[in-house]
């Protein structure tokens, strides 16, 4: 998994542990571990959801400031599907 410089410190910190992606299915896996910076972003659950269960809440608990905000990075290509994401992360 991918996330932007902004939000990576925040993620070390355990500042943020969940992430809304689309995509057209899922692209990781529940205990899969993904390379970020010197540690791995560890996958605790993930799980699809509907568009209408994206909420401002869950946008600032991605790091973003809204459902706006959020919707403009979490599409990628021209994936229709939403998935939920928590994760921890791990040196």
């Amino acid at each position: 998994m991918l996330f932007g410089k902004r939000l990576r410190e925040a993620i070390k910190r355990g500042e943020i542990t969940t992430s809304i992606r689309i995509w057209k299915g899922p692209r990781v896996k529940t205990n899969g571990r993904y390379r970020l910076d010197e540690g791995h972003i560890v996958v605790s659950s993930i799980r699809e959801i509907g568009f209408d269960d994206v909420s401002d809440r869950l946008a600032r608990e991605s790091g973003f400031s809204n459902k706006l905000d959020l919707l403009k990075t979490a599409k990628h290509g021209d994936g229709t599907r939403v998935f939920f994401i928590r994760f921890y992360y791990e040196e």
